[in-house]
């Protein structure tokens, strides 16, 4: 169970994942020892997965983001399917979905000639009915931050 230090650790981290211990333990009101203890007990429960840099897709030249939603026939081709999708760099996150598709992905390619490179080798793979890409136009809000609470 989360307590309210645990939580201000998550929150400073989510914002700055290179806050240095002796920093976050000045901001919290611990000891180093203490703090990296804590970080130590996050990371095993699986609550901190890893760390990671927010970079600037476009500055990286991909232009292109796009939600395509998958149709996958059947449960047969259900494993073959992820193992094909989180093979493909251009594939940054893969959802079972309920609704219309049965699979959302999110991508980001170099520009549209990569797009449909990519949307052909997904219609390849076995399994695969169908799909319907929407283009994203503009983003107002992207983040990877989870507010953390205390349950009460």
């Amino acid at each position: 169970m989360l307590d309210e230090i645990d939580i201000k650790i998550l929150d400073k981290l989510q914002r700055s994942g290179r806050t240095k211990r002796n920093d976050l333990a000045t901001e919290v009101g611990l000891s180093l020892p203490s703090v990296s203890e804590r970080l130590k007990k996050l990371e095993e429960s699986g609550i901190i997965t890893g760390y990671f840099a927010t970079v600037d897709y476009k500055k990286l030249g991909k232009d292109i983001t796009a939600f395509i939603f998958v149709t996958v026939d059947s449960s047969k081709h259900y494993a073959a399917f992820l193992d094909h999708a989180n093979h493909l760099d251009d594939i940054l996150e893969c959802h079972a979905i309920t609704g219309e598709g049965s699979h959302l992905l999110k991508i980001r390619t170099r520009n549209t000639e990569s797009l449909e490179k990519l949307l052909a080798k997904i219609q390849a793979w076995n399994g695969v009915v169908s799909t319907r890409t929407n283009l994203v136009l503009s983003t107002s809000k992207e983040t990877m931050q989870v507010r953390v609470g205390v349950e009460k």
